[in-house]
């Protein structure tokens, strides 16, 4: 068959360009992987096929997807990657393995998968993906214990713990969506500082941070925080000391909510 001569040359050669790791050429595996997409639409609509063509098909279009959905984290392309994740589901999830075997790279990416959704905080997308998962792969498998043991630090508020994370990923592909995950994390950390501290040391907030003391000059700019010997001051107490606190008003709001709940008893 023709046709599926063209796919499988165009595929082993995307396979030996990506293969060469730090010396691929990036423009020909976009090339290439643009080129077998519309050669495997075409493979897809033909009226015959054998079930040794079409099992060698799947192979070859999940094969191809798998390496886009690697060259979109390569590029920094998330909604790239997030497209191609989106159809690798069907290859992970509704085959069985007589027609389609388990690929390797297959938790990998779904732990990749993971990570993304969860750097973004699209936690109840994260629970769905989870629960497709099989609970064994959950509880063994290091690409998906990854992700989800970061989520339960998020959870428990244990942010220096997801800070500390970036040293032990599985994959080195899992450290683009970790870098994102840290600056949300931080984010985090920060508007907890804002909410805690009327001031605090340059030294000391660097450290909760987990950044460098140098760059910290930088990160409270960013934040509109003022720096004075030595020291951070936050935004909100500022506005709190202008603004004053309405004590009268919330005690009295708490009175009243007192004794509503009094005539309910």
């Amino acid at each position: 068959m023709a046709e599926l001569k063209a796919v499988v040359t165009e595929h082993l050669a995307l396979s030996a360009e990506w293969k060469k790791g730090e010396r691929m050429d990036k423009s020909k595996v976009a090339a290439s992987l643009e080129k077998l997409k519309l050669l495997l639409l075409q493979l897809s609509f033909l009226p015959t096929k054998t079930d040794e063509a079409d099992n060698k098909e799947l192979v070859v279009a999940r094969d191809t997807l798998e390496i886009g959905a690697q060259h979109a984290v390569l590029v920094r392309d998330i909604p790239g990657f997030e497209r191609y994740m989106a159809q690798l589901q069907t290859y992970y999830h509704d085959y069985p393995t007589s027609k389609l075997p388990q690929s390797a790279f297959q938790y990998q990416l779904l732990g990749l998968n993971l990570l993304c959704l969860l750097s973004q905080n699209r936690v109840a997308e994260f629970h769905t993906e989870l629960e497709r998962l099989p609970a064994q792969e959950i509880k063994d498998n290091v690409y998906i214990k990854h992700p989800v043991s970061l989520e339960q630090y998020i959870m428990e508020g244990s942010y220096n713990k997801v800070l500390l994370a970036k040293g032990s990923v599985p994959a080195e592909s899992y450290k683009y969506f970790i870098d994102i995950l840290m600056a949300t994390v931080r984010g985090e950390i920060a508007s907890c500082l804002e909410k805690a501290y009327r001031d605090i040391g340059c030294r000391d907030a660097a450290r909760m941070l987990s950044i460098d003391a140098g760059e910290m000059g930088k990160y409270a700019e960013e934040r509109g925080w003022a720096t004075a010997g030595g020291r951070l001051r936050f935004k909100g107490a500022e506005e709190a000391e202008e603004q004053g606190v309405p004590s009268l008003e919330l005690a009295g709001m708490a009175i009243a909510y007192a004794r509503e709940m009094e005539q309910i008893v």
